[in-house]
Parts: C-alpha cells; sequence; structure tokens
C-alpha cells in the first residue's frame, strides 16, 4: 500500500501514509515508512519549480537556441546579463518534498509548475 500510493502521488507526506494506514487497521511509524522507503531506493527531495511551458514556447527556445548555438564568445559579452529576485506577497512560497528515485528529478510528477506572471509578487533587479 506505501508503495502504490507513493507511485501514484509522490508528494505524499509520511504523516498521511501512517494516517492512511491507522485507518485501514495497522500501526505503523513514521521512521519505519522512511525506512521502507529508503530500501525502495526512493529519497525524499525538494520538488524543482520548472515554467509551466507550452509547446509553442518550447520551440521558440529550441529554435533561438540553436539560431545561436555557434555564435562567438565575443559576442556574448557584449549581452548584459541580470540577477533578478522575486519576492512573493501572498501565496505559499515554501519548498515542497517529493519522493523520488535517482534521476527522476525532472519526472513531470515530480515537478511544480510556475507561471511568470501569476500577480502577487514584486521583481527587484
Amino acid at each position: 500500500m506505501i508503495m502504490r500510493t507513493v507511485r501514484n502521488q509522490p508528494r505524499t507526506k509520511r504523516e498521511d501514509l501512517v494516517k492512511d494506514l491507522k485507518a485501514a487497521g495497522t500501526t505503523v511509524t513514521k521512521k519505519k515508512i522512511g525506512n521502507t522507503l529508503r530500501c525502495e531506493e526512493l529519497k525524499s527531495c525538494n520538488t524543482r519549480k520548472v515554467p509551466l511551458l507550452k509547446k509553442v514556447h518550447v520551440q521558440v527556445r529550441l529554435k533561438f537556441a540553436n539560431e545561436h548555438l555557434n555564435d562567438s564568445e565575443e559576442k556574448w559579452v557584449k549581452v548584459l546579463w541580470s540577477d533578478e529576485t522575486k519576492i512573493e506577497l501572498f501565496g505559499i512560497n515554501s519548498t515542497r518534498c517529493v519522493w523520488r528515485r535517482r534521476n527522476a528529478a525532472y519526472d513531470p510528477k515530480d515537478i511544480i509548475p510556475t507561471v511568470k506572471h501569476g500577480g502577487g509578487n514584486i521583481m527587484l533587479g
């Protein structure tokens, strides 16, 4: 039951698994659940945040990358790079954990899509 739940919902917390098993009539500790998942080579990691891109956006980015693949270093030195910081005014800005296997960081189940112009934040540059 533990593996099936985590496979279907990787963001499931150990506390939720304890409650589900208790409701099914089995008493298990959070530590035992964590050990079981680690034995199955699953690790609790922070979810990756990636931009929510449509297929059109991916195609445009790929086209740009291919067009500028062989640009000289002198051309890129002239590009102005800026650092920006995003501050959330309201909403959840915390990290979330997910149970995943090694090299599965960008599996669609294991990421949190972000929206660039979602409102409720300030960009400082």
